[in-house]
């Protein structure tokens, strides 16, 4: 993405700094901005924890524990890594590195998921992040953005938009679940099975292509709806730090941005590895860790970044990255990952369960109303934070349909 012109004299100043600099003293320098980017960041302690718990197979619940807190400030890093690659890159192809790497932790986690054969904890991941998205960030931004303001106003047509994404997004997923509810449970459960899971890949390819044509809806057609906004995001970003802006350089964004995603990758590696046990151990459902805990880690910078930009008063940009990033998981991640279940022969499909859906589409239809008259105000905000408070408490009581199966089994006997 371009950035507005005080950013780029600072960065020219800084690239004029780094010839008076040795490699040492520049790669220090880059990795204390790095650091110190985002307050959510003192969490890498848990880091070096967690890769040691993992390494020498110590308590599962505290490798999953460590392992969790590790990756919120790496995907944060990773982000930031984006981002400054991404405003080097000018504003088209920046455009696509932050739609690519956005949602790099999810795919990352949601890919070694897979890879181990936890299709549930896959499906609920994704349908967690669409949730905390619309509805605990949403709440929160329009909370602390409306608590000492009578209204608060955003773009209307950018918002009529992105809902008609979301409307999109939201009947892929309940498409397959009234596919599977209208046919009767039997025999020929094999044979239907196969049915939603081509109908889920052919309905992925569908949304991949709205995704593309988003993207150039959002950076050519219309680009000039969207490119103010992310030149006031780093503008208002900048003011969260005392310190002088600092722009790395192209190879240290690529090093930082390869180096962390190797460190999510083995993070998110030890943390799926324990899920099974954390859930003998403590009784939570595998649905509630991927449907509220899970996603936690993924959006936690999204999380700070949105609400920050609420509380300036900059409701285009919370919503921006709020319902942006839903529609990043719901048209680019989730059909990504059926594809990539039928690459590596993994049953990955679209067809959530009842339940499921109705709380998604619960939750599309109250934050469409929300979003659609084009202002907000804090009691909106707290019909939506109430609305995820009943959901997850709905998710913590809800259990798998192992455990289901299993006390009918034992009930018959």
């Amino acid at each position: 993405m371009d950035a507005s012109a005080p950013l780029l004299s600072n960065s020219n100043h800084g690239i004029n700094q780094r010839h008076t600099m040795s490699k040492f003293e520049t790669a220090k320098l880059d990795m204390e901005f790095v650091f110190t980017s985002s307050p959510i960041n003192v969490l890498l302690v848990f880091v070096p924890l967690g890769l040691a718990f993992g390494f020498f197979q110590l308590s599962h619940t505290w490798t999953f524990v460590f392992n969790f807190l590790s990756i919120i400030p790496l995907a944060s890093i990773l982000a930031y890594a984006t981002e400054e690659l991404a405003n080097k890159a000018g504003s088209t192809i920046g455009g696509l590195l932050n739609a690519t790497f956005g949602n790099a932790v999810e795919l990352i986690v949601s890919i070694i998921a897979l890879r181990e054969g936890q299709i549930r904890i896959v499906q609920a991941s994704m349908l967690g992040s669409l949730l905390s998205n619309l509805l605990l960030v949403l709440g929160f931004c329009f909370i602390l953005g409306g608590w000492n303001r009578i209204q608060q106003t955003f773009n209307q047509t950018a918002a009529q938009t992105m809902s008609s994404l979301l409307a999109i997004s939201c009947a892929s997923l309940l498409l397959p679940a009234a596919f599977r509810a209208t046919l009767p449970h039997g025999k020929d459960d094999a044979w239907i099975d196969e049915k939603i899971l081509a109908y889920s890949r052919g309905t992925s390819m569908v949304l991949l292509i709205v995704y593309v044509l988003f993207l150039v809806f959002q950076l050519g057609s219309h680009k000039d709806m969207f490119e103010e906004q992310i030149e006031e995001t780093g503008e208002i970003l900048s003011q969260r730090s005392m310190k002088p802006h600092h722009s790395l350089s192209i190879k240290s964004s690529l090093i930082f941005l390869l180096t962390t995603t190797v460190f999510v990758s083995v993070c998110a590696d030890y943390l799926v590895g324990t899920i099974d046990n954390v859930v003998a151990s403590t009784g939570l459902s595998k649905t509630f860790i991927g449907l509220i805990i899970i996603p936690i880690v993924g959006n936690a910078a999204e999380h700070v970044t949105s609400v920050y930009v609420a509380m300036k008063n900059k409701m285009d940009l919370a919503l921006s990255v709020a319902i942006g990033s839903s529609l990043q998981i719901s048209l680019f991640v989730t059909p990504f990952m059926v594809l990539f279940g039928w690459w590596i022969d993994v049953p990955m499909t679209l067809n959530f369960n009842a339940f499921e859906t109705t709380t998604l589409f619960i939750s599309v239809l109250l934050s469409n109303y929300l979003i659609l008259d084009g202002e907000s105000n804090w009691l909106e905000g707290c019909m939506s934070l109430a609305m995820y408070i009943l959901i997850a408490m709905a998710f913590y009581y809800y259990p798998d349909e192992e455990i289901v199966e299993f006390v009918k089994s034992v009930a018959s006997n």
